[in-house]
């Protein structure tokens, strides 16, 4: 990745925080990702002219919860809160289209981070150019993460491949690990490969996979308010919810 590409991450980071972080805020969010290091950074900065050492931070999974604590910040815990609750909650994305419909779960966190965007009252992505797109699918090609129960994985994989799923992998560990990734709630994470998912095929798509016995929740998300990319010339775009 290039320095300019990670400084306009970080200018989108600072800049979504600047512009969506209330003056009196209560309670945030705190997605996963590499571009959310950057938004906590810019909390941390913060600190002191916006009082946010009383602010309570509730993390997305084990990096941010370490991002919160190793930043000196108070942490809280999403079975605390109900909807509404935070005032708002930043997180990062591996694709977007264009009406805002978002692929995430890269990093296995999809669960929480779901459970964190709907508890807030606005959620903001904060992302690199190169996670936009008009379909899902187009740029990331992994396949859409899937949370599931262990035991259930052979037959969730076979429910995907019934709904029309072109590629469905139970995802491993690689180096770090013998066997399959387990997500920070002891699931398994299945990437699954529908091709190109056009906007309006998003929600329909997530509702039948949500419903079959075994599924913790999909990597497809269609809550966010705004995203905020960097750009590889160093400048910050963004994308706002159509209505």
């Amino acid at each position: 990745m290039s320095d300019l590409i990670e400084q306009a991450k970080k200018f989108a980071a600072y800049k979504a925080v600047d512009e969506h972080l209330p003056k009196n805020a209560k309670v945030v969010g705190v997605g996963s990702g590499s571009t959310v290091v950057y938004v906590v950074e810019r909390l941390a900065q913060l600190k002191e002219s916006h009082n946010l050492s009383e602010v309570v931070f509730v993390p997305t999974g084990f990096q941010s919860k370490q991002l919160i604590i190793n930043n000196g910040f108070r942490l809280g815990s999403a079975d605390q809160y109900a909807p509404g609750d935070l005032d708002v909650a930043f997180d990062g994305a591996d694709e977007v289209d264009d009406q805002l419909n978002c692929i995430k779960g890269g990093g296995a966190c999809l669960f929480q981070e779901k459970l964190v965007s709907l508890l807030a009252k606005k959620f903001v992505l904060v992302a690199d150019s190169r996670k936009k797109s008009q379909r899902l699918g187009t740029t990331w090609t992994q396949g859409i993460p899937i949370e599931v129960v262990g035991i259930a994985y052979p037959k969730v994989t076979a429910d995907l491949k019934k709904l029309g799923a072109k590629k469905v992998v139970l995802r491993e560990g690689g180096k770090a690990k013998a066997g399959p990734v387990v997500t920070d709630n002891g699931n398994f994470i299945l990437d699954v490969d529908f091709g190109p998912v056009q906007p309006e095929e998003v929600v329909p798509l997530h509702n039948q996979i949500k419903t079959l016995v075994g599924v913790v929740d999909t990597g497809l998300f269609d809550n966010a308010e705004i995203a905020y990319f960097g750009e590889a010339d160093g400048t910050v775009t963004t994308r706002a919810k159509k209505v």
